[in-house]
């Protein structure tokens, strides 16, 4: 008689008295996962664990972050745009300025990271 994971084509191997399950993951693709990606799996590990090891069983967890981690990207590149249009940090002040111009990038993308950081983490 067949049991469930055989019959949906799973196989076994025999280690001493004991048959045990051959499980692979079965994502191939390499992803990149940066900060954002690697800080929503933390968030994901210590409060949603029955949601990571859906996706981690499922083998889909990777690619998920990886999709995190390029929405974290394009809000983070779209946030510090929107910023310095807002305040008027040009390549004028850049010339003019240059310390002044630093300063004040800095702060837009400290600003833009902490932006980031909540939208990554908390949803």
């Amino acid at each position: 008689m067949k049991t469930i994971f055989e019959n949906n084509g799973g196989t076994y191997e025999s280690q001493g008295d004991y048959l045990l399950p051959n499980l692979t993951l079965q994502d191939d693709e390499q992803y990149s996962i940066g900060v954002w990606g690697m800080r929503h799996k933390r968030y994901l590990k210590q409060h949603h664990k029955v949601i990571y090891y859906n996706l981690l069983t499922a083998g889909k967890l990777n690619s998920y972050l990886a999709d995190i981690e390029e929405q974290s990207q394009n809000l983070f590149s779209r946030m510090v745009n929107y910023l310095t249009e807002k305040e008027n940090v040009t390549e004028k002040l850049k010339a003019e300025n240059a310390l002044l111009w630093v300063r004040k990038m800095n702060n837009i993308r400290n600003r833009a990271t902490e932006i980031v950081n909540e939208q990554v983490i908390y949803n």
